[in-house]
């Protein structure tokens, strides 16, 4: 018992009928959209996984930056404070 070709456009009218056929398109290419999207998503993180494996950070340079930065900032409250 399963569905037959006679079955499935009836379907497919009820469904266009329902719906019509601009809202049909828009989640159509919604839908495409949302795949493309995911798909990209999943190559771009696997190549950035790919790229920080291949590639370690330099420890040094950011914590020299780090204790460059401290030195520059300035504590607001402090200042308000006294």
């Amino acid at each position: 018992m399963g569905f037959s070709t006679t079955h499935l456009i009836i379907f497919l009218v009820i469904i266009i009928v329902i719906f019509g056929t601009k809202k049909l398109r828009n989640i159509g290419s919604d839908l495409g959209g949302a795949v493309k999207g995911f798909k990209d998503g999943m190559k771009d993180g696997s190549d950035k996984a790919a790229d920080a494996a291949s590639t370690p950070a330099a420890p040094t340079q950011q914590v020299a930056s780090t204790t460059a930065a401290v030195k520059e900032t300035i504590d607001v409250e402090a200042k308000t404070k006294a």
